[in-house]
């Protein structure tokens, strides 16, 4: 059973209904921390003091009004219980309204309503009635130091609470720009209306929340699967120790170099390697030796700066001739 987040009584009239309140929805979301890419370690969040540039703890946080420029009140948990103990112990039924009347951009998160120690039955009660009625009832509840609107609806046998969007939270339509409805350039024709009514109909079917997925998370991690299964991975450096990828990542690495090192060569060996091999078997009669990179010697007058491979080429030029 997930935590309790809140605890009190819903309120309307002189009718008091204990509950407990529990989150009713779950991020589906994938979790990406940050990473230095230069050395693995992680990128975390600190709570920096502005003034010293040094990260503190969070015993040390406090909340703080600004009432003037620069001049702060600060306020602890007990200042927002004080507050108004009745408004953080309730929550408040105001009206009874029709639910196709409210909106659906005020909706924000759905909240269950579990009945309390003592509560089932008058629980019961605002359930069915509000069943019967076809009503939602309208609340104010104060959560995480808050105050919500909210509405109460029933569900299977459950109440649920759904917090609301003020209405200074929402935005007004009048700054789009949209198509005329019923006439001007872009009002779609009658025909054109009843042939989006009879594809309407034929795609026609019962609500099944669960035949749809969230199929790009599906894809994501079917892609994160694949660079695990290809060994393409690192491990997280631990805080203060010298970062270093996994060794089946620089593995990976290493064969890729050698196979493109060996590519630009045209497929031929090592210069090392082919001299080794060279030098353990006998010249065929008439080959040539191999020619030898030049050394360096220090040399004075005209035979400065003259390498032994030209000497070898006039020597040989000079046959040729003869």
């Amino acid at each position: 059973m997930p935590r309790t987040i809140w605890k009190g009584a819903i309120a309307f009239g002189l009718v008091h209904i204990p509950v407990g309140v529990h989150a009713a929805a779950r991020s589906a979301r994938l979790d990406f921390d940050w990473i230095d890419r230069r050395d693995m370690a992680p990128v975390g969040y600190q709570r920096i003091n502005k003034r010293t540039g040094k990260a503190i703890a969070a015993e040390h946080i406090v909340k703080g009004y600004e009432y003037e420029k620069g001049e702060y009140v600060l306020m602890s948990d007990e200042d927002f219980r004080q507050a108004n103990p009745e408004a953080t112990q309730t929550i408040d039924i105001h009206a009874f309204v029709e639910l196709a009347d409210i909106p659906i951009y005020y909706f924000d998160t759905p909240y269950y309503l579990e009945p309390d120690r003592g509560g089932a039955k008058v629980y019961a009660l605002l359930r069915n009635a509000l069943r019967k009625s076809g009503k939602a009832a309208v609340a104010s509840v104060v959560l995480h130091t808050r105050q919500h609107l909210a509405a109460i609806l029933p569900v299977a046998d459950a109440l649920v609470m759904q917090t609301l969007r003020y209405a200074d939270e929402i935005l007004p339509m009048s700054d789009l720009d949209l198509p005329e409805g019923k006439s001007g350039k872009t009002a779609p024709t009658a025909r054109e209306l009843d042939m989006a009514l009879r594809l309407v109909k034929e795609m026609a079917e019962a609500w099944e929340p669960g035949q749809y997925r969230d199929s790009y998370r599906e894809d994501l991690l079917a892609r994160i699967d694949q660079k695990v299964r290809a060994g393409a991975t690192h491990t997280l450096a631990e805080p203060g120790e010298a970062a270093e990828g996994r060794p089946s990542a620089k593995v990976i690495d290493l064969m890729a170099a050698l196979k493109q090192s060996l590519e630009g060569r045209g497929g031929r060996a090592p210069a090392k390697a082919a001299r080794a091999s060279s030098s353990g078997r006998t010249r065929a009669a008439g080959a040539k030796p191999a020619a030898r990179a030049p050394v360096r010697k220090k040399a004075s007058g005209a035979a400065a700066g003259r390498s032994p491979a030209r000497k070898t080429r006039a020597a040989s030029s000079g046959k040729r001739a003869a």
